[in-house]
């Protein structure tokens, strides 16, 4: 690892006082009994996960019914990266963590790994959880060397395109899913011919997708090699899968098909597209669908429609932790292994999208039958369990997270939105991965 720079420590300083201001999201010191005595269990989250009692399955409240006893606090953030960083701080001073804490897939195998592994409570041997009930690729992503299950899947992120009908529609594009999928049917390089066709009738002020990176990361996602081999090692500057996932993103930011948007920016101007239908389409795992239906709101019901990826692929995917250093390890544990149950899974999948990680819950009829109200009479169920059933997920080593932000916001972004030259953020990808990381 080489000495970080001038420029980069001022970088990491702000990222440091960014964290810290999101520590709050990631639960507080003062959690353990509410004000009427209750055990309060903290959970930690970011993104959509659906188990909350406002836009989600009701979970929280449903747990709480049968358990009178427990109070359930969800804190929520929207910037997954600046959430790992807060959580691996909180971890490595063993205070100030939620009682669940969620981890993302990228982040799964630095969860698992020597330095870190043993901060987490063995959720096979606590809670009651059916370890046998989950698919096995995606036990084994949670799994320590030393056998250990630190983390319960919550959702996989079998790949489709959503798009937006009305304004298909006006740009002389089809809207029937089949015909859509039709357009760019086996190959990213027709899914960009399609967005300069889109481009050439646009509405004013709308672009074809919604941003460079969030297309890097789908392509990269569809392929069989992304940023490790097959023993975990870093390979991302040599991987076919990365080169054509950038080269298919540089073409989409150099084209003009994109709004040039961040994906889960803090500003909230990613939000905002949805709500004013500023983009046609989006790479759509399955949990888009709930961020759709939330952030493109009542006004744009019945407005998006889903269709096959040009290539199918797994785009993301969570877990449930139980931290050591909670509070409440055992309540903890115990609720983390309901939430992930497959009758719960299928709750959140009916409601916002999430596809389950649970076999039982994949093949159910709630989940292959199910539609959601906001997407009309998609068969989304069908749609995305279809998609799970063929997923071969690729290996992941410990720094797939960090590797994957610097090339989409420290790469892609750059060139989407400043125009640097595509070789020169390919370089400064490299000197940050070098710089951050050490093998």
């Amino acid at each position: 690892m080489r000495t970080t720079s001038g420029r980069r420590a001022l970088a990491a300083l702000a990222a440091l006082a960014a964290g810290t201001a999101l520590l709050t999201g990631c639960g507080g010191d003062d959690g353990g009994e509410s004000a009427d005595g209750k055990i309060e269990l903290r959970v930690g989250t970011y993104g959509s996960f659906g188990f909350d009692d406002k836009t989600g399955a009701k979970l929280y409240a449903e747990y709480m019914k049968s358990h009178p006893n427990i109070k359930i606090v969800e804190s929520n953030v929207s910037d997954g990266q600046k959430y790992w960083d807060t959580l691996k701080l909180r971890l490595s001073r063993g205070s100030g963590l939620a009682d669940i804490q969620a981890v993302e897939v990228g982040y799964i195998a630095e969860a698992t790994s020597p330095t870190m592994a043993s901060k987490w409570v063995d959720l096979s041997k606590n809670g009651g959880a059916d370890i046998g009930s989950f698919l096995d690729w995606k036990v084994k992503q949670a799994t320590t060397p030393d056998g250990a299950v630190i983390g319960l899947g919550t959702d996989i992120g079998p790949m489709a395109i959503c798009y937006n009908k009305d304004l298909f529609a006006k740009a002389g594009l089809p809207t029937d899913r089949e015909q859509v999928g039709k357009l760019w049917a086996g190959d990213w390089g027709k899914f960009l011919q399609t967005g300069k066709d889109y481009q050439k009738k646009a509405p004013k002020g709308t672009a074809f997708h919604d941003s460079a990176s969030g297309l890097f990361n789908a392509v990269v996602n569809s392929e069989p090699e992304q940023y490790a081999d097959a023993n975990g090692k870093l390979i991302w500057e040599t991987s076919s899968g990365v080169k054509k996932a950038w080269d298919t993103a540089v073409g989409a930011a150099q084209s003009g098909i994109t709004a040039k948007l961040r994906q889960f920016d803090e500003k909230g101007t990613w939000n905002a597209g949805f709500k004013n239908s500023k983009f046609a389409t989006i790479a759509c795992p399955s949990w888009m669908t709930g961020i759709i239906k939330d952030q493109a709101g009542a006004a744009n019901q019945g407005k998006w429609d889903i269709a096959a990826p040009p290539v199918a692929g797994n785009w993301g995917g969570s877990f449930l932790a139980v931290p050591k250093a909670g509070k409440h390890t055992k309540e903890a544990a115990e609720l983390a292994a309901w939430l992930t149950a497959p009758a719960q899974a299928a709750k959140v999948f009916k409601v916002n999208g999430n596809i389950p990680s649970a076999k039982d819950a994949l093949t159910s009829p709630e989940v292959t039958g199910a539609k959601m109200p906001y997407f009309g009479d998609t068969p989304v169920g069908q749609i995305y369990a279809s998609a799970a059933a063929g997923i071969r997920p690729a290996p992941i080593s410990r720094y797939d997270g960090q590797v994957k932000t610097f090339l989409t916001d420290n790469g892609i972004l750059d060139i989407e939105q400043r125009g640097t030259d595509p070789a020169k953020a390919w370089d400064n990808v490299r000197n940050l991965v070098d710089d951050k990381i050490d093998q």
